[in-house]
């Protein structure tokens, strides 16, 4: 058998879709952003001769990223299969099938304070179109290489994850995003290691400690003198260790390792700042988020 082609010799294509209204247009904003030719509703007969038509020397052509869904004719998985699916499997391609979705309560708000009308609604309420089009894109969902739930995401936080993914720098290596959280809230959608850190004592039930957060050095103090916590972290690493590099070796460019706690104010804080001191100390590109500390004030740990 062949081998592949090394990555960075083969066409970059990303195929975008997803439900309407959950930031398909601002991803292809941050692809041009990322150095991408673009391509908005683009039926899917189509997009084969595109690809052929943009292929050319490796130094010289520019990757891809075009958006096909509901809008567009023949938006279907007999004609994904037909005319989309051998583009996945092409040698000379390095293609990702990037789907985008929302909760429908947001896809509903999102609509509404827009004033946009829902292309598959008519006259009907946004709910109807909303929940018609999800049935008609569960092959899509189900077919993607990348599922982002932007419900939760702000434009910085979705700007950063494409960026993380899909990014046509140069520069070699795997990037680590670390982000805090709270169960309470939620899971992170983008997470692809999840990690519970619940079992360690709790400031929030310490008086002196409540007010603080995971940043403050007593709440860093008081969970390291938890028993729990130095077998915990060294466990984490030491399996942190072997995994980031196989990711690499396997052409991974981009992981999400999400920690969490009740409210995502102390313990998940600590824990995902010590993490990413501990990966840039061993020379991995890592970056870090607390996604709940600012609305846990009022609730806490």
């Amino acid at each position: 058998m062949t081998r592949n082609p090394d990555r960075s010799q083969r066409q970059r294509l990303v195929i975008v879709t997803g439900m309407s209204g959950a930031g398909k247009s601002t991803a292809l904003k941050v692809f041009e952003d990322l150095g991408y030719e673009v391509v908005d509703n683009l039926p899917v007969t189509l997009i084969g001769g595109l690809v052929r038509g943009a292929s050319g020397d490796a130094d010289t052509r520019r990757p891809l990223a075009i958006c096909t869904d509901v809008r567009t004719r023949e938006f279907d998985v007999e004609h994904f299969e037909r005319y989309l699916a051998p583009l996945l499997d092409r040698d000379s391609l390095d293609t990702t099938l990037l789907f985008l979705e929302s909760d429908d309560e947001i896809l509903r708000r999102r609509f509404t304070e827009t004033r946009r009308r829902h292309p598959l609604a008519d006259d009907r309420p946004v709910s109807d179109g909303i929940r018609l089009e999800r049935e008609r894109l569960i092959w899509a969902r189900n077919r993607a290489d990348l599922v982002v739930d932007t419900s939760g995401l702000g434009l910085p936080d979705l700007r950063r994850l494409l960026t993380g993914h899909f990014s046509i720098s140069s520069a070699a290596g795997l990037g680590v995003h670390i982000v805090s959280f709270g169960y309470r809230h939620g899971l992170p959608p983008e997470a692809d290691l999840v990690f519970d850190v619940r079992f360690l004592a709790n400031p929030h039930y310490e008086p002196n400690l409540r007010a603080g957060t995971g940043l403050d050095a007593p709440i860093a103090a008081f969970i390291e003198r938890d028993s729990a916590f130095a077998p915990f972290f060294a466990t984490l690493t030491d399996m942190l260790n072997p995994l980031l590099p196989a990711y690499e070796r396997e052409g991974k460019s981009y992981l999400t390792i999400a920690i969490g706690c009740t409210g995502g104010r102390h313990r998940s804080v600590f824990v995902a700042g010590r993490l990413v001191e501990t990966l840039r100390a061993a020379g991995w590109t890592a970056s870090l988020r607390h996604r709940d500390l600012e609305r846990s004030a009022s609730i806490g740990d």
